[in-house]
C-alpha cells in the first residue's frame, strides 16, 4: 500500500520499520518468504514510501519479534 508521507508520524513509523528489518540480520528474501510476500515488497518497505497492510505488518512484527506498538510509536522499545 503506497502512502503519502503525512508529517513526522508516518516518517518515524517507516524509519523504525526499516531499522528493525535492517537490524534483524536476515536477508530481505528470508523475511519475505517467512511472511508470505516477495523480496521486492520488503525492498519497497525499506526504500520507498510503502507501508505494509495491517495483516502483513502483524506477521512481520511476529516474525522479527518486535512490538507493533513500538513500530507505530505507541510505546518506546
Amino acid at each position: 500500500m503506497r502512502v503519502k508521507n503525512e508529517g513526522k508520524g508516518l516518517t518515524e513509523i517507516q524509519r523504525r520499520l526499516r531499522e528493525e528489518i535492517k537490524n534483524s540480520g536476515l536477508t530481505q528474501r528470508e523475511i519475505a518468504e517467512a511472511i508470505g510476500v516477495s523480496a521486492q515488497t520488503i525492498s519497497r518497505y525499506m526504500c520507498d514510501d510503502v507501508f505494509p497492510a495491517l495483516d502483513t505488518l502483524a506477521r512481520l512484527c511476529l516474525f522479527l519479534d518486535i512490538s507493533a506498538d513500538y513500530i507505530l510509536g505507541i510505546k518506546s522499545e
